[in-house]
């Protein structure tokens, strides 16, 4: 059993802002690790420029048997050139890949197997195959310990309901908490409503079978499993304790596909009382289940902000997504949250199949019509795992259509090489690339009216664009100053330094 293993955060050079929410899913898994005596390294490559070079610093003077890297579909272009400089440089070490894109992509690849075919899924399974000694699919948390046997198997499968990797909700309560100590924390910048603010999960999957959504056929994504409200809670307080933040975003697909939801905002009412502080929390919701009562106990437990996967305003697309709210349901829940003084930030997506000229102005008068407080926009791409990707078939030499099973509108995607190319997820505004066009509309009209109705609608409601905040990118000079403290962190760099802490305490007593 490998002892000694070094985990690394691709960057993500494709957001505006790589210094907001840290990497949650790895950080389980190191907490995981640590536990059971297992030393980990962490290299945080997020908003690095020059992180090839860093790595190639690090690699030099690591002596971790084994590196593991967590990715999505967006990350994969930097961890192939991640896992290719650990090959020159460490040839004989262990490379592991686990996150999303891998999970996502062997959900498709079940998929084709069930219809028997060998499709692009399974083309971009044995690719991976072929860059990485062990695939990790799904849970990673007891996952990783089989990807760490002497003699490992190539694929550890943490997406299987039946098998012991896969966790039930007991086994995620009993987890620790996200090894967050490994990272510097004060690095990450993100507030709500000017409190600074930390991320969290609080439960895991969504059931709904959007068609642009992920892990649609991956019970790693779709199954719902919670935590108590008591342990939910109690990951609250030791972030406030340990950090000083009084803000936090629950980055959960919906918060309230959770029966128990206003205990839970309860709970964390009453957490605040015994304090004496008052958060400030932000967070998800499902339109067609929000209510006046789960908007008021968010309210009093903190909550300013809800987003809102909307998607559209059109009825035609709201159905043909399989969205099950109607364009009543989002309007209604605007209205629920405003009269509880909830702000609501609108999710919109462009690009669906039936997508015209008149569906998007359709959104745009909606938009305007609702008036939300905060908005953004954005060109789907068909990943692996989702319906958009898994049900379409090559329909001409790089071509793949996906047809709405009821109105038979389609949807266009060009082939895209995952392990090469970023740019298809959201960008820089007025730099948009859209990969996906459908019957009325072209890849470069669906980019400038999606410009048009962001650079609209942002005017007319006095929304100001979104922008990276100064500073945020990281260049590490090599050789001058040392290395910054959010790189890299290790088991017994936290150790030494919690020492150091406990001496100084005793030494001023």
């Amino acid at each position: 059993m490998i002892n000694h293993i070094c985990l690394i955060i691709p960057p993500s050079v494709f957001l505006l802002d790589e210094r907001v929410f840290m990497s949650l899913g790895i950080l389980k898994v190191a907490a995981v690790l640590e536990q059971n005596e297992i030393t980990v390294e962490l290299l945080d490559l997020s908003g690095v420029t020059n992180y090839e070079e860093v790595l190639s610093v690090h690699l030099q003077s690591s002596t971790a048997q084994c590196f593991g890297l967590t990715a999505t579909t967006p990350q994969i272009p930097a961890a192939t050139k991640i896992q290719h400089a650990i090959r020159l440089a460490r040839p004989s070490a262990r490379v592991i890949l686990g996150g999303p894109h891998v999970t996502l992509v062997y959900a498709a690849v079940k998929h084709e197997r069930k219809q028997s075919i060998i499709g692009r899924a399974t083309r971009s399974f044995k690719q991976l195959a072929g860059m990485f000694d062990v695939l990790v699919a799904g849970d990673g948390e007891l996952a990783v310990f089989e990807a760490l046997k002497d003699s490992p198997p190539a694929l550890v499968d943490g997406d299987n309901p039946k098998s012991s990797l896969f966790l039930n909700a007991s086994a995620i309560e009993d987890l620790p908490f996200p090894a967050r100590h490994l990272l510097d924390v004060s690095t990450y910048r993100y507030s709500i409503d000017g409190t600074r603010a930390l991320s969290m999960i609080a439960q895991l999957g969504c059931p709904f079978g959007c068609g642009f959504c992920g892990g649609r056929m991956s019970p790693f994504l779709r199954r719902v499993r919670t935590r108590s409200a008591h342990n939910i809670v109690q990951e609250m307080l030791d972030l406030h304790h340990s950090y000083g933040v009084t803000g936090f975003m629950l980055y959960d697909d919906e918060l309230n596909v959770n029966p128990k939801m206003v205990p839970l905002m309860r709970l964390i009412t009453d957490a605040q009382v015994r304090l004496g502080v008052e958060f400030r929390l932000r967070g998800f919701i499902k339109a067609e289940l929000f209510t006046d009562e789960q908007a008021a106990a968010m309210y009093a437990a903190g909550f300013r902000w809800i987003l809102v996967g909307f998607e559209s305003g059109h009825p035609r697309i709201l159905e043909n997504i399989q969205k099950k709210a109607s364009r009543d349901h989002n309007t209604h829940c605007v209205e629920i949250a405003r009269r509880h003084g909830l702000k609501v930030k609108a999710l919109m997506s462009l690009g669906h199949p039936g997508e015209s000229e008149e569906t998007i102005h359709t959104t745009r008068d909606w938009l305007l019509d609702i008036r939300p407080d905060d908005f953004d926009a954005t060109v789907i791409t068909p990943y692996p795992g989702t319906p958009y990707f898994d049900e379409a078939v090559e329909t001409s030499p790089g071509i793949w259509t996906y047809t709405c099973h009821k109105s038979n509108d389609r949807l266009h995607g060009m082939e895209v090489d995952y392990h090469h190319v970023a740019e298809y997820y959201k960008g820089v505004p007025g730099n948009y690339t859209a990969f996906v066009y459908t019957d009325d509309l072209s890849s470069e009209q669906l980019v400038s009216l999606r410009d048009w109705l962001e650079t609209d609608v942002r005017e007319k409601l006095s929304i100001p664009f979104n922008s990276a905040t100064p500073g945020i990118r990281y260049e590490h000079s090599m050789g001058q100053s040392g290395l910054p403290p959010f790189i890299l962190r290790t088991s017994d760099d936290v150790i030494a330094s919690t020492t150091r802490k406990k001496i100084r305490l005793l030494s001023s007593g």
